[in-house]
């Protein structure tokens, strides 16, 4: 401002020295600080609101990979904060998971070499130890029951999905024989199609979906009541299975194709549809390349990129210096998304099919070093909590989300097959 003379200047050195014109200042500025702190304060409640919900609510995670991971990097003590992997007792309960689902990973290479089905008793073996080196904080749960009863005790329910149908070795018997072993849930295929259906992953179309023999193995799931897992088939195989399961179905964990476009591994509005209407659940991988098509984009490019260095120096993938060379590039080259965009997801789900048609799949310890900024092992599970409350869902929605509607689908498959008894 220029005063042009001496008068224009005593004016306004007179407006300024006016007591209501100081106290409106004082005033103002003192609004604005209190209205910044009230913004802050009420951010902090919403997270303290968050963390209560997250104790006070079970929360079902459905595909975490502890076993395949103590199976490949040795036997860990759980019970404590491991230096590695996702998952162990200290990060589940200081996030408030109560009931994950332990996955009896078996690869799809079992299915050439033979030995699938010993693998999985392997690895169930694995979650055995678990338990029994450790009573007082995991116990296996063989149903719905188990799991209630387990958490009201204060310990940390596992119950197992088996990721691969390839250990059913073309005999039906075997599916009541490992759902007396603890599996709650089958994952029809994996990375190729298998002797039941074809797979997401694979471009070969062996069956066109459900193989014959697919078709009864649905049938004897939905009579022994073991879940039926949508996640890795083929779309045709999915539409297929909604044909045939007389009892909903789960994807233990996948996410929505919608934001990963040309992604098959994830399932498109139609297949969220159809699941809904068959009253299963999509429970939300959050492994950053199921999430956003930025972090798929990144993590091909970083791929490229060792590829090129392993070929211009003549070494293998897993010589040191090509893992080393990877691991720099990954963290030259982040390909994390962040936790809002798995909140998008779930919103995704909501407006397609509604709130009762969505969970929690996070893939812990089976996606790298993937995950978001702000979910990075159980302990995060908060931070998600609060993004839902932030969009305004309420205690009741997430409650839903937490299990209760895993838990409407896991109960309704015991049921029909206690009628079929």
């Amino acid at each position: 401002m220029e005063l042009s003379n001496k008068k224009e200047y005593s004016i306004f050195q007179k407006i300024l020295l006016n007591p209501i014109f100081l106290f409106l200042i004082v005033a103002s500025s003192m609004w604005s600080v209190w209205d910044i702190t009230k913004s802050e304060s009420s951010e902090e409640l919403l997270m303290k609101k968050a963390n209560e919900l997250a104790q006070k609510f079970i929360i079902t995670d459905g595909h975490i990979d502890v076993p395949w991971r103590l199976h490949k990097g040795g036997y860990e003590d759980l019970s404590v904060r491991t230096p590695g992997g996702d998952f162990d007792y200290v990060r589940a309960t200081e996030g408030g998971l109560d009931v994950p689902f332990m996955s009896i990973y078996v690869p799809a290479t079992y299915q050439v070499t033979g030995g699938a089905k010993a693998m999985a008793e392997e690895l169930i073996g694995m979650v055995e130890r678990i338990t029994t080196d450790h009573p007082d904080k995991f116990e296996i749960a063989y149903n719905v029951s188990d799991a209630d009863r387990i958490v009201s005790e204060g310990k940390i329910a596992l119950p197992m999905g088996m990721e691969n149908g390839a250990p059913i070795e073309g005999d039906l018997k075997n599916i009541e024989y490992f759902h007396n072993k603890g599996i709650s849930y089958i994952t029809l295929t994996h990375s190729k199609d298998n002797a039941i259906c074809d797979s997401s992953y694979d471009t070969t179309g062996t069956h066109q979906g459900l193989s014959s023999f697919g078709a009864e193995v649905v049938t004897e799931m939905n009579r022994v009541g073991v879940m039926v897992d949508i996640s890795h088939v083929s779309d045709n195989a999915f539409y297929q299975v909604m044909d045939i399961t007389k009892v909903p179905a789960i994807a233990s964990h996948s996410s929505c194709r919608h934001f990963t476009p040309g992604f098959e591994r994830n399932m498109s509005d139609n297949m969220i549809k159809r699941l809904a209407e068959n009253g299963g659940v999509i429970q939300i991988n959050f492994g950053s390349s199921f999430v956003t098509k930025s972090s798929q984009d990144k993590r091909t490019a970083n791929g490229e990129k060792v590829s090129q260095y392993a070929e211009e120096n003549n070494l293998e993938s897993d010589d040191p210096k090509v893992q080393e060379f990877a691991k720099q590039v990954a963290e030259d080259n982040p390909v994390f998304c962040d936790v809002t965009d798995v909140a998008d997801h779930i919103d995704r789900v909501v407006e397609l099919a509604g709130i009762e048609h969505v969970g929690f799949g996070s893939d812990y310890d089976g996606v790298g070093d993937t995950l978001p900024y702000g979910l990075k092992d159980p302990s995060d599970f908060p931070n998600l909590i609060y993004h839902l409350l932030k969009r305004g869902y309420s205690e009741e929605d997430i409650e839903k989300i937490c299990y209760k509607n895993v838990w409407r689908v896991w109960k309704a498959t015991e049921e029909f097959a206690n009628s079929q008894s």
